[in-house]
């Protein structure tokens, strides 16, 4: 058994899939599998699913994961000893889908109340079914998911609130409804509309707001990002999670306003998870408490 061998398997569940792995670590897929085949031999177990349609790494695997990184972390700690350090920090490996990053992590990484030795993060943006999975396989320490009254977290992880809000429409600042305090689900729907493609979260929003009758003309978008832009662009409008526009840009420069929603009471919540009985480093411990303190702030902030 050698450690690239497992730094393969590990890589194979970050990333998705064998011909991801292999980019990321410009490794040949041949080499990759070949290597990860003999460390199934040794075993005795097999560690991915093999189709046509692509490798990831199975149901086995995903149990063995948090002993391969284990494996890795002490490597790591050894070569630190060795190397005459103190101490050993690894990054603290944070999954979070966009809003997650926008409204709590990156402001909170920006502040200057982390110390040093805590700031270290490796910051993977996910959709919220690969939260879910690295945190129960361990490949990372913290997620951070939106969910929607009715949505459950798998009973292996545990779940902190952080914020919850409201949806609201955003519009071009030029928009005969941004002369209003508040606009309608009703004029919404007369709108050409930009949202966000199935299987994300305002795009779960935008069906519960609209129900059967949504706008006739929609534009769709993977980015948050883009999709605000398309607004203030003059492309459309959109609705967003309240908490995630405090103090956004495009707000401040004047080219884009957002107003509530009449008569729409639909809660959504950003939660941070962490995966039930895990022991996590000091370095996690930190962020974990000061994301926590920050968020605080934020709906502070957005009152």
């Amino acid at each position: 058994m050698r450690l690239e061998q497992l730094e393969y398997v590990r890589a194979v569940s970050e990333h998705g899939s064998l011909r991801r792995a292999g980019e990321h670590l410009h490794v040949s897929q041949p080499a990759l599998s070949e290597a990860i085949t003999k460390l199934e031999h040794e075993l005795g177990v097999s560690l991915l699913d093999r189709h046509r349609s692509g490798t990831r790494i199975n149901e086995t695997g995903r149990e063995l994961l948090p002993r391969i990184v284990e494996v890795l972390d002490a490597s790591e700690r050894l070569r630190a000893a060795a190397r005459g350090e103190s101490r050993f920090h690894r990054p603290t490996r944070i999954g979070s889908v966009y809003f997650g990053v926008t409204a709590v992590v990156l402001p909170a990484m920006r502040s200057q109340e982390v110390d040093d030795e805590h700031t270290a993060v490796d910051l993977r943006q996910m959709r919220h079914e690969e939260v879910q999975n690295a945190l129960r396989d361990g490949s990372i320490d913290i997620g951070l998911v939106t969910l929607l009254p009715g949505d459950d977290t798998h009973p292996d992880l545990v779940a902190t609130e952080l914020v919850n809000g409201r949806p609201v429409a955003l519009l071009p600042a030029d928009h005969a409804l941004a002369a209003k305090a508040s606009v309608t689900i009703d004029e919404l729907r007369q709108e050409v509309y930009v949202g966000a493609r199935t299987g994300y979260l305002m795009h779960r929003v935008a069906y519960r707001v609209f129900g059967d009758s949504p706008p006739l003309k929609w534009h769709t978008a993977d980015s948050a990002d883009v999709c605000r832009r398309m607004v203030s662009s003059g492309l459309g409008v959109a609705l967003m999670p309240d908490f995630t526009l405090v103090d956004d840009p495009l707000e401040a420069a004047g080219t884009l306003v957002v107003r509530p929603l009449q008569d729409e009471d639909t809660v959504i919540r950003m939660v941070m998870l962490r995966r039930r009985g895990a022991r996590p480093t000091p370095a996690a411990q930190a962020l974990f408490e000061h994301l926590q303190h920050h968020a605080a702030r934020h709906v502070t902030a957005a009152t």
